[in-house]
């Protein structure tokens, strides 16, 4: 039997045309896609995970694949994971999304070597959660730094995750507060 049963899924799209200032020329494009879940363990304690952990991979996929058809993969320069448990269950859900969707994203997008950030809760149902993004090859490129709202009116229920991945198509509209830029990385490490 499987440990994966999605009640629901959504897919959100932001457009940025300006932050205040002139439009730009290429809006930012922001995307979540998210799956909300039975969770498993919900009620009771688990000493091993490791099988939904895996099982996971494969939502991950489906929700990394999602993402980059809506935006395309040669577009994507930010990324994050987040996962919010309903109450009945406890923080160790939601670890599991780290190695499940972060892997699950890089395998998409061509092994990128920024650690994939991530945002997770224990909450009640229709909590949104910000979820912080950054550039996919290096981390420290700060016209980069931003975030996206994730969440579903109706869930995560207590006996429910969510889980989401979050992608965008560049830096915030109108960075101008220096540090390294993306054309400066060069060192290929995920970080510089």
């Amino acid at each position: 039997m499987s440990l994966i049963e999605i009640r629901k899924r959504s897919l959100t799209c932001e457009t940025i045309y300006h932050e205040g200032g002139p439009p730009v020329a290429t809006p930012l494009r922001l995307a979540a896609a998210c799956a909300v879940i039975r969770n498993p363990y919900a009620g009771r304690y688990e000493s091993d995970l490791m099988p939904f952990m895996a099982e996971l991979r494969s939502l991950g996929t489906l929700l990394a694949k999602e993402l980059v058809d809506l935006l395309g993969k040669e577009n994507v320069e930010v990324y994050s994971k987040a996962a919010i448990v309903g109450v009945d269950g406890e923080l160790e859900h939601a670890a599991v999304w780290h190695e499940a969707g972060g892997w699950a994203m890089r395998a998409v997008l061509d092994e990128p070597k920024a650690i994939v950030p991530s945002a997770k809760a224990v909450a009640a149902t229709g909590y949104r959660l910000m979820v912080p993004l950054h550039y996919i090859h290096a981390c420290y490129v700060r016209s980069h730094y931003n975030s996206m709202e994730i969440g579903i009116q109706d869930a995560p229920r207590p006996k429910e995750i969510l889980f989401a991945l979050v992608m965008g198509t560049g830096g915030r509209v109108h960075s101008r507060l220096g540090g390294l830029t993306k054309e400066a990385v060069s060192v290929g490490d995920g970080q510089r």
